[in-house]
């Protein structure tokens, strides 16, 4: 989710347990201990563009260390700026701690992929029920927690308490709505799918990408969800065949080994840029929900030495067109 998002969420449940004099500073600490663990952001190598792909959304987003992301910023938070608000370090810890235990289970909600059950498993876990960024979520949380903290009125903290959870639902149900669509669609070309997904299209749970899976192929389309559901027939991709595609690529070089780790991240969404040669593509995102056009992906070098890393690009193609397109799916 966007770093707005992870503070408001965050100070929105560190506020239910506190009372009017501490709910100003319980925002405070909520917020910015919701943020924390995208710190792992700064965890970047030069010489590998890959490393940070794996080292977000890894351990600071884990269960297991929600504990110990909230002692962390309560040390840090205590002695800025709460000891001297006159809060315990007790009391402290527990804003802080409820804070940051918001980012990995919000995280999870999208369809990025967040380790929350590291180091046990590597699975990125990814619900699909909501978009990274999405104002119809985050301004109604935004505004109600503000007039929570300054009128130190608690019925309107648990009201945005009420939005995140009530939001979280309705995405839920949306996904499932999408995915029966999803397979009307395929049974009406005669595929039976291997695997059939739904994730939301940009800022919003109205629109659905629908991406599901033959043996050779994989088919993506867009689907309206609401009173009268429409959809926006896109088309297929051959799935990523990597020795068909790099006869020339030695299998014990850094570049196939980075092709298996962007696999990973990507959970198996791999294909062939028709825009640019050599290109692989993560087909899981794009500006609109029914074309395949990867938001990022990795650019082999043919005449790259064996100890060479791979290149990771990202697609700059978003313009206002593209913008109205999507625009105009979510109003028709």
């Amino acid at each position: 989710m966007d770093p707005l998002t992870q503070g408001v969420v965050g100070a929105t449940v560190s506020q239910q347990p506190a009372n009017k004099k501490t709910i100003l500073i319980a925002t405070f600490l909520g917020f910015f201990s919701g943020l924390a663990p995208d710190l792992d952001i700064f965890i970047r190598s030069t010489n590998d563009p890959l490393l940070t792909l794996e080292f977000h959304r890894q351990f600071t987003h884990s269960l297991i260390f929600i504990p110990v992301g909230g002692l962390i910023c309560t040390i840090l938070f205590y002695y800025l700026f709460a000891k001297r608000k006159g809060m315990t370090f007790k009391k402290t810890y527990i804003y802080s701690t409820l804070g940051y235990g918001t980012h990995g289970l919000l995280d999870s909600c999208t369809s990025y992929g967040t380790q929350l059950l590291w180091p046990f498993s590597d699975n990125r876990i990814s619900w699909n029920t909501i978009s990274i960024i999405d104002p119809l979520f985050t301004l109604p949380i935004l505004v109600l927690i503000i007039f929570a903290a300054v009128k130190k009125n608690k019925i309107l903290s648990r009201l945005a308490l009420g939005w995140i959870i009530f939001y979280c639902i309705f995405g839920l149900v949306q996904k499932e709505r999408a995915k029966e669509i999803g397979k009307q669609i395929a049974a009406s070309r005669g595929h039976e799918p291997i695997e059939i997904v739904a994730k939301p299209s940009l800022a919003n749970l109205f629109v659905w990408k629908i991406i599901y899976s033959t043996k050779r192929n994989y088919y993506v389309d867009a689907v309206k969800v609401g009173i009268n559901s429409k959809i926006y027939e896109g088309s297929k991709v051959r799935k990523l065949n990597v020795r068909e595609s790099f006869p020339w690529l030695d299998y014990s070089s850094q570049q196939a080994k980075d092709i298996e780790r962007f696999r990973w991240f990507s959970g198996g969404y791999l294909a062939l840029s028709k825009k640019h040669q050599n290109r692989i593509i993560d087909i899981r995102y794009s500006m609109l929900p029914n074309e395949i056009n990867g938001l990022w992906g990795i650019e082999l070098n043919k005449k790259a030495d064996n100890a060479s890393h791979i290149k990771y690009v990202f697609n700059r193609e978003r313009n206002s067109e593209t913008i109205n397109k999507l625009w105009k799916m979510i109003i028709d």
